[in-house]
């Protein structure tokens, strides 16, 4: 009997759910349990750029779900008002209910992460197990001086020196990685193109996202076994948060990857996959 095997590129997996008052574009592969990923909010960013090199083992054990945030991929580009946390956690909490979806785990690269995060404070029956990658909800660090350099970076992307443009995503993408090998012309061309679409520059420059929220207070009412990943060099995050995210989460554990910035998925894809897929399963 023939088996067929599905196709996993970002076209052939492409949907649209709606989640109250905000269209939700994600990238669904696999079937099992629902695991929810989310990326970061640097400019163009979407959770396929974010995790394509991630989706085909997932595939193999879970529902995965790569979630464009509001304001960011193909999902709608709504003004934020209030914190951007609460409000993004919020519209996951409707994604889930008009996707029939009870509980989820979660996995989140930097301000996924902390959406994620912010999601098992106010909703913990919603979110299963939790990962994050790099994710810093909090505005200290005792190792580093705040802001760090990657996050000054996507502040003046839109807003300094004339807008946006390519020297500055080149710029951008080499602080997020620790290996510069990882950054092909392609894939800053597209990063690019994206942040530089119309409704893009609209929203970011007349109503950009408003200040990050602290959750170090709230940090402790996260009950979902938390699996925290930091790379040694990553600069949009310091090493310390990881620490400290590790120590206030009851159920955290930490793994750092050395020779790695801010995309452990994507430097260090293989064992970031056995890693997560069986926190996870296990």
């Amino acid at each position: 009997m023939q088996t067929t095997t599905q196709i996993i590129d970002e076209a052939s997996t492409s949907r649209f759910v709606q989640a109250g008052s905000v269209r939700l574009h994600y990238n669904e592969v696999g079937s099992g349990a629902p695991v929810i990923m989310l990326h970061g909010t640097g400019p163009g960013a979407s959770s396929w750029s974010n995790f394509s090199n991630n989706v085909a083992s997932f595939a193999n054990s879970f529902r995965a779900l790569l979630v464009d945030m509001p304001q960011y991929g193909k999902s709608d580009k709504v003004v934020i008002e209030g914190g951007r946390l609460t409000y993004t956690a919020n519209v996951l909490k409707e994604m889930l209910d008009a996707l029939g979806i009870d509980r989820a785990d979660f996995v989140g690269n930097s301000m996924g992460g902390q959406v994620a995060m912010k999601l098992a404070i106010d909703a913990p029956d919603r979110v299963g197990k939790l990962v994050v990658i790099g994710s810093n909800p909090v505005s200290y660090s005792l190792f580093t001086p705040m802001p760090l350099e990657g996050i000054k970076h996507i502040a003046g992307y839109y807003r300094a020196d004339g807008g946006p443009s390519l020297d500055k995503m080149r710029r951008l993408m080499q602080t997020i990685l620790f290996d510069q090998s990882f950054l092909t012309e392609e894939s800053l061309r597209e990063r690019y193109e994206a942040s530089i679409q119309p409704e893009v520059v609209e929203v970011m420059t007349k109503f950009p996202p408003p200040a990050n929220q602290d959750l170090s207070a709230e940090l402790h009412l996260i009950k979902s076994p938390t699996l925290v990943i930091w790379g040694a060099d990553d600069r949009f995050g310091a090493l310390d948060v990881g620490l400290l995210l590790t120590r206030r989460i009851p159920n955290a554990r930490m793994h750092i990857f050395n020779r790695c910035g801010h995309w452990a998925q994507v430097e260090h894809a293989d064992e970031f996959n056995r890693l997560v897929i069986d926190f996870l399963t296990h």
